[in-house]
């Protein structure tokens, strides 16, 4: 019989998380946050699995998962979670690390665009303008060439012309009350995350993760 021994590393696990409220190492591996979670039929890894790599010190093996992109931020898991581990968070700061250390998915690569699109749109328009956000994220070569091969382009513009119709789609962007509190607000996430606490529009956890997004986490 053969023994394979390794070192396992949790200084991951405080540097990266601990220090930052998502209490990783407060998982006890019940499964909870997998059984609730929508969509586990997509990812490659479940998200308890994801914690344990943090356990173990596996960083790696979780930055290049495809979980951490399918991941939708529907906070089942957080809420479910019996012991208050914040994963949803903990998705979050796995995709910001993943770009960070170059180390995304290829298979994945159109969702962190989608990501990053996302959060320009809302940063220049102060809400989702989803026609201008579309019509980025399909002209993004990768996208483009996937929709004409699969030709899933014309499903598209059929169905952004039936919800242009029937007026649920807006060609020009609406305006947003206290847009400018709004850029206030992004210009102090981008110079410091105590404006973004003293502003009150965003709990304290919430200024952590604009803060990351703001600053080309994606």
């Amino acid at each position: 019989m053969n023994l394979h021994m390794e070192i396992v590393d949790y200084s991951i696990a405080e540097e990266f998380f601990e220090k930052r409220g998502l209490s990783p190492l407060m998982c006890f591996q019940c499964t909870k946050c997998t059984n609730g979670c929508p969509l586990t039929f997509a990812m490659d890894i479940y998200p308890h699995q994801i914690i344990r790599f943090i356990h173990l010190g596996y960083l790696n093996r979780a930055l290049a998962s495809k979980t951490i992109w399918i991941c939708s931020s529907c906070q089942t898991c957080t809420t479910r979670c019996p012991n208050g581990v914040d994963i949803a968070g903990i998705m979050d700061r796995l995709k910001e690390l993943a770009v960070r250390k170059g180390r995304v998915n290829p298979l994945v690569e159109d969702i962190r665009l989608f990501h990053r699109i996302f959060l320009e749109n809302v940063n220049k328009m102060g809400r989702i303008h989803e026609p201008s956000l579309m019509m980025l994220y399909i002209l993004q070569p990768s996208v483009l060439r996937k929709k004409l091969k699969d030709g899933s382009l014309q499903r598209d513009i059929l169905k952004g012309l039936e919800l242009f119709k029937k007026g649920r789609m807006k060609i020009l962007p609406i305006g947003v009350d206290g847009r400018r509190n709004g850029k206030q607000t992004r210009g102090g996430l981008e110079s410091d995350e105590k404006s973004c606490h003293l502003s009150g529009m965003f709990s304290g956890r919430d200024c952590t993760r604009l803060l990351r997004f703001y600053k080309g986490g994606f």
